[in-house]
């Protein structure tokens, strides 16, 4: 529930800071005195997208703080959810920046305003004239069926298959589609394929097959030149061959003589045995040299092929073709293999599904089961609130549809009058039908769920008397449950509550600020007897408030 609220520098308040407590609190205040500036910095607090235009000094930061206490709401795996530390009294905190720039915060944290507003659906719930609108809308009046029906648990594990349901749909879809174009591409891909698979490309082939032709095309220099590099090694008289040999006998015959002329020798030796071994070479490589056209013309027919596919595919080496094989392999492949893929997603799609109709089953029994209570629940609050003839007719209707809360259809009609026909809400009730009706509905949920904080914003606009009285008794009982907070110009409402807030502007300086100051008992008597009689209070009306206190 809500605990406390600060304000600094929003709208025409300066500063402001005022503590809440359970059960029933009422502000009242009169008309303009800014009520709806504390809806609106609460909303801001709560996630409401804010301008410039709620600075009071648009040389400072606005700066709206909340404190909550959620420890008896269930809230931990939520916290968890969005990655944010769960505290007993939770802070939430909103700043507004002189440079428009807004900030938001949760014990601390950053977050995003959609984290706020996920966060505002679970802790406080801010009824306004205008939201009775809401009752005409098909999934709120599913809201209240499945909160009669304790449909919770169900509804959780619905979402979770129903979402698993529609990715396994999706994907189904993918995989037609992605067969359908490939069974356009699958001959020129196999086509592709056996071209490139039965060219059987190495990834170095290409080098080394334009070295061999290098090789075959100077046939002749090659050879010429180990003809000659052969003759200058070998030649009886001025061959190198012949003169290492002599060196190395020159210089066999002082190694003896001293170490320098030994490591002479052996360093002469060591490049004898090197030379021979390059002459050996020198004759291998001169004898296998061997002109063949026919082997040119293969090694060219190969290259050609080789510089034709990379031209085809758009790459410029072999292992750039060999990863083209690859992709076309799996193209092939899947086609090839798609019906066995698509069969296996269809069995999926059939098994969430079973798992889905046996959930949506569960929760149209409970629909089901629950349309009587909920239908004699509200005929006998509204019957309360002076609505005596007020009559529903909730019918749920199983389809083979799937929603995102079921498979059922609900038709939530209502008649005001004995007799009448049966309408839709929006279409037979009137404004003032329609707040009580939303109360009775929102007396109905307080019961049934674990909303912390409902604040209804002048509900009660347009009854009075009696019903004014019923009105005030039915925040009474829902207060035992939640924490409900109502602004009103009503005093029978007023002086139903557990705490009284006034809103009240106060002028400084030439500057107009609205403030807010929870009242003491005496307080309390003569702002209930000023809402009685006016400003001119009467002594029979201060009797009157004392009576309505009492």
């Amino acid at each position: 529930m809500l605990t406390q609220l600060s304000i600094n520098n929003y709208a025409l308040i300066n500063q402001l800071a005022i503590d809440f407590s359970s059960g029933l609190s009422i502000i009242t205040g009169e008309t303009g005195a800014g009520k709806s500036i504390l809806l609106g910095a609460l909303g801001l607090v709560l996630g409401n997208r804010a301008d410039l235009s709620s600075l009071k000094d648009t040389s400072r930061k606005c700066v709206v703080e909340a404190k909550v206490a959620i420890e008896n709401y269930n809230l931990k795996a939520f916290f968890n959810e969005v990655d944010l530390d769960y505290e007993a009294e939770t802070i939430i905190r909103r700043e507004i920046l002189p440079s428009g720039k807004s900030r938001a915060f949760v014990n601390d944290t950053p977050v995003k305003l959609s984290v706020l507003n996920e966060l505002r659906v679970k802790l406080i719930d801010v009824h306004s004239q205008h939201q009775t609108m809401q009752l005409s809308d098909n999934s709120f009046q599913f809201t209240i069926l499945d909160a009669l029906a304790k449909n919770q648990s169900e509804l959780e594990k619905y979402v979770v298959h129903f979402k698993k349901l529609n990715q396994l749909k999706k994907e189904f879809q993918e995989l037609e589609q992605a067969q359908k174009e490939a069974n356009q591409k699958h001959d020129y891909n196999l086509h592709l394929f056996n071209e490139l698979d039965e060219a059987n490309v190495k990834v170095d082939e290409q080098e080394e097959l334009e070295e061999k032709l290098e090789k075959l095309n100077n046939i002749e220099d090659i050879k010429l030149n180990l003809s000659e590099a052969l003759e200058i090694s070998e030649n009886e008289e001025i061959g190198l061959q012949n003169l290492l040999s002599t060196l190395e006998n020159r210089l066999s015959k002082i190694s003896s003589f001293s170490k320098e002329y030994q490591s002479l020798s052996e360093r002469i030796t060591s490049v004898k045995i090197e030379f021979d071994d390059i002459v050996a070479e020198l004759e291998n490589a001169n004898d296998n040299v061997d002109f063949n056209p026919n082997e040119i013309e293969e090694l060219n027919d190969r290259l050609q092929l080789i510089y034709n596919l990379q031209k085809k595919h758009y790459v410029n080496s072999n292992q750039e073709l060999l990863t083209i094989l690859e992709e076309l392999a799996d193209k092939v492949s899947q086609v090839e293999n798609a019906e066995e893929t698509i069969n296996n997603k269809k069995k999926e799609i059939e098994i969430v599904s079973k798992k889905l109709d046996a959930i949506a089953l569960i929760i149209t029994k409970n629909r089901t089961k629950a349309i009587p209570n909920l239908t004699k629940e509200l005929e006998t609050l509204l019957a309360d609130l002076g609505m005596e003839n007020a009559r529903f007719s909730i019918k749920v209707k199983p389809t083979t549809s799937y929603f995102t809360n079921g498979k059922d259809e609900l038709s939530f009609l209502f008649s005001a009058n004995k007799g009448g026909n049966f309408g839709e809400l929006k279409k037979v009730a009137s404004g003032g039908e329609l707040s009580r009706i939303m109360l009775s509905v929102k007396k109905v949920l307080s019961a049934n769920t674990q909303l912390p904080t409902i604040i209804f914003d002048e509900i009660d606009t347009g009854v009075s008397g009696e019903v004014s009285n019923k009105i005030a008794a039915i925040m009474q009982q829902m207060s035992k449950n939640m924490q409900v907070i109502a602004i009103t110009h009503l005093p029978q409402i007023a002086a139903k509550g557990n705490n009284h807030y006034k809103v009240f502007k106060k002028e400084i300086k030439g500057v107009t600020t609205t403030n807010l100051k929870q009242l003491s008992t005496e307080e309390r008597v003569v702002e209930i007897a000023e809402m009685l009689s006016g400003k001119d209070i009467s002594d029979s009306a201060l009797t009157h408030a004392k009576e309505l206190l009492n």
